[in-house]
């Protein structure tokens, strides 16, 4: 029993020293997010001792309480504090270290349907914002920072901050991180922007053809434009069977 009452009051404490918003004491008994991170102790406890549907009902329970869903099987360390909460999503092999913060919106989820080890570690000290997709088995680094709606898919190192979709560090230790040379990590495909570029040459293309002809001209030669349509449907057909597709599968913890 000492041991839960010390988890309990390091739990109380994250939410006094991480919340300004809190204005008294009897406020803490209305935090969703300090329901759901109990809820989930209790939950968690059921799972280790193989009481799977219990433990599933549980945070089945929490969630409609709620709004944040933690899978049972979850390692969530103590001082861990969920803000606001709501649409929170925290996977089955996913682990939290100590007096990490979670705001509402995030996923901590898999990527695909293998089984082991598939969801991310997140350090001690990390924050993670509104909206950010932490997706994989990847580790975050302690006292790591990501940014509101960031999607992260690789390792993020300690003592940096993280943003963007994919998400890259743009501060180490203080330090800023240049941009990458490679443009192309800092952009996912756009199919429809190129077919657009690929229309565009052929209204170029035309428009010459008509000025030419207007004034009695030869008509130019097929140029970059030319045969506009066809590099469109390449460039759609590329994308479409080429290019590799990540889907997180936050919803399936």
């Amino acid at each position: 029993m000492s041991r839960i009452a010390g988890v309990m009051a390091r739990d109380f404490t994250a939410v006094r020293e991480r919340d300004p918003a809190l204005h008294s004491a009897p406020e803490l008994l209305l935090y969703q997010g300090l329901h759901a991170v109990w809820m989930h102790r209790l939950a968690h406890m059921l799972y280790r001792a193989d009481m799977t549907f219990l433990a599933r009902l549980v945070s089945q329970i929490s969630r409609f309480l709620t709004g944040i869903e933690i899978h049972p099987g979850a390692k969530v360390g103590r001082g861990v504090f969920i803000d606001h909460g709501m649409g929170v999503v925290i996977g089955e092999t996913a682990e939290v270290g100590e007096d990490s913060t979670i705001y509402q919106g995030v996923t901590l989820g898999g990527t695909g349907k293998q089984g082991g080890k598939r969801h991310p570690t997140i350090g001690k000290r990390v924050v993670v914002g509104t909206g950010a997709q932490v997706l994989g088995d990847i580790t975050v680094g302690d006292d790591a920072k990501i940014g509101a709606g960031s999607i992260v898919v690789r390792d993020v190192p300690a003592r940096s901050t993280v943003v963007g979709n994919p998400g890259r560090p743009v501060i180490v230790d203080g330090q800023k991180v240049p941009a990458p040379d490679d443009k192309r990590v800092e952009r996912l495909p756009d199919p429809v922007a190129d077919v657009f570029r690929a229309l565009m040459d052929c209204i170029e293309r035309l428009d010459n053809e008509v000025e030419a002809l207007r004034a009695g001209k030869p008509v130019p030669p097929g140029g970059p434009g030319a045969d506009c349509m066809g590099r469109a449907e390449e460039r759609i057909r590329a994308l479409t069977t080429d290019q590799p597709t990540f889907f997180g599968d936050g919803a399936h913890i």
